[in-house]
């Protein structure tokens, strides 16, 4: 745990793409108006969960007026408010909702993170922002010692999780199955398990559902072994 705050101490004052903190300092600046009388976080978002977690939950980057406005992944945006709903209904969260970083929220065997620390314009971080970033959670990972299934939210969180293991020398198939809400990937290590993100673009129009999501953490539930075995593979 020391370590894993350690890490979020020099994650929170990181500076590497200009672009990326120009757009997180202007937006907590000039605020939306259901907002203007919060204090935004305007800084990158650490992780947040349980340090001996066995589920990895993997997103893609903080929301503008969300995380980048709370502190906490996916705290204060409609995607926040379906991805805790289904960690709760699942048994991994103490309650339905994440509001702000201070409201005691407690999650239970999981951990929440990104590749993208800081929201990028229209959603949309640059091949180059990526791999700037791609150390926080490299690090991150190499931390949580008993992960054993990750859940990638979206084609995004698909690529950098299968490039994270293929880095750490865990076994990948090849051909790498192309992404697919429900895929299960075994790999020489976690179980990886994809999703449709809870993004608006996707709840409102039904791509993605409220049974969908909680199928995969269930399916989640079910592959999690007792502790004491470790991290698979490794």
């Amino acid at each position: 745990m020391d370590r894993l705050a350690e890490l979020n101490e020099r994650l929170v004052a990181c500076r590497r793409c200009p672009r990326l903190v120009s757009w997180r300092e202007q937006v907590a600046a000039e605020r939306r108006a259901a907002f203007a009388g919060e204090e935004y976080w305007g800084k990158p978002v650490p992780g947040f969960g349980n340090p001996s977690a066995r589920l990895l939950v993997v997103g893609l980057a903080p929301a503008a007026h969300g995380a980048n406005r709370t502190g906490r992944m996916f705290t204060g945006d409609r995607s926040g408010d379906w991805l805790y709903r289904a960690l709760h209904e699942a048994g991994f969260a103490d309650r339905a909702e994440s509001r702000h970083r201070q409201d005691g929220l407690r999650l239970t065997d999981a951990y929440i993170t990104a590749p993208v620390r800081c929201p990028p314009p229209a959603n949309r971080p640059t091949a180059a922002e990526r791999g700037n970033c791609r150390p926080w959670l490299e690090e991150e990972y190499r931390l949580l010692a008993r992960v054993q299934v990750i859940v990638a939210l979206g084609a995004v969180a698909y690529e950098e999780v299968l490039r994270l293991l293929v880095g750490r020398g865990v076994a990948v198939p090849r051909p790498r199955p192309r992404f697919a809400h429900g895929l299960t990937v075994e790999t020489g290590g976690p179980v990886l398990v994809c999703s449709y993100h809870p993004s608006q673009q996707n709840t409102f129009t039904g791509r993605l559902t409220r049974s969908m999501l909680d199928a995969v953490f269930a399916a989640v539930r079910a592959r999690l072994r007792p502790l004491g075995y470790g991290r698979p593979g490794q």
